[in-house]
C-alpha cells in the first residue's frame, strides 16, 4: 500500500511529539520524500489546471504543524528570508525548486544585512530538505513547480525575517 497523507501526518506527529530538534526535522523530510513520490497523492493534490497559490492539506492541533500544497508559477522567485523561530520542510512533486541558502556575515544588530551564498542546489521531484529556525534561504521556480511545504505553524502569523536587496548586500562566494 502506498504511503498516504494520513500516514505522513501520523508519522510527523509522532516525530514532533518525541522532540522537535534538527534530527526530527530531518526525519520529517525523509517521510515527506515517501509521500511526494506517491502518484495517487500527487494526483489527488495537484492538477495541471490548478492556478498558482497554496492550499492547506492538514493542520495538527497538538504540534501546530501545517502541511501545505503550493503551485508555483514559472519564473517565480523569492527574496532571502528565514522563518524566525519556526521551521519548514520543502519537497517537490513536479518541477525544480532552486534553493539558495545564505549566511549572514555582519552582526544581527546592524541595521542592514550582509549576506553571502552558503549553498545552492535544486530540489527536483522526490527531493526534500529541512530548514530549521533562523536558516536564511530563497527559492526560485524557473519552470513552475508543485511543492509540498510542512511548517511548524502558520508562518504568516509569526515574526519572520526578510532581506531586501535595495538596502541589504547579497553576494556570491568566489
Amino acid at each position: 500500500m502506498a504511503y498516504s497523507l494520513e500516514d505522513f501526518c501520523s508519522d510527523a506527529h509522532d516525530i514532533l511529539t518525541a522532540g522537535g530538534d534538527q534530527a526530527a526535522l530531518e526525519a520529517i523530510a525523509e517521510k515527506l520524500q515517501q509521500l511526494v513520490v506517491n502518484p495517487d497523492f500527487v494526483a489527488a493534490t495537484f492538477s495541471d489546471d490548478m492556478p498558482p497559490g497554496k492550499q492547506q492539506l492538514w493542520h495538527d492541533p497538538d504540534t501546530d504543524m501545517l502541511v501545505l500544497a503550493h503551485v508555483q508559477k514559472a519564473g517565480k522567485s523569492g527574496k532571502p528570508h528565514s522563518h524566525g523561530q519556526s521551521w519548514a520542510v520543502y519537497a517537490n512533486c513536479r518541477g525544480v525548486t532552486n534553493m539558495t541558502e545564505w549566511r549572514r556575515t555582519n552582526a544581527e544588530t546592524d541595521e542592514h544585512a550582509e549576506l553571502e551564498i552558503a549553498e545552492q542546489y535544486g530540489l527536483g521531484p522526490g527531493d526534500s530538505r529541512a530548514y530549521g529556525p533562523g536558516v536564511i534561504h530563497s527559492t526560485a521556480h524557473p519552470d513552475g513547480a508543485w511543492v509540498i511545504r510542512v511548517t511548524g505553524g502558520d508562518l504568516d502569523q509569526v515574526p519572520r525575517y526578510r532581506f531586501d536587496p535595495k538596502k541589504d548586500k547579497m553576494s556570491e562566494l568566489v
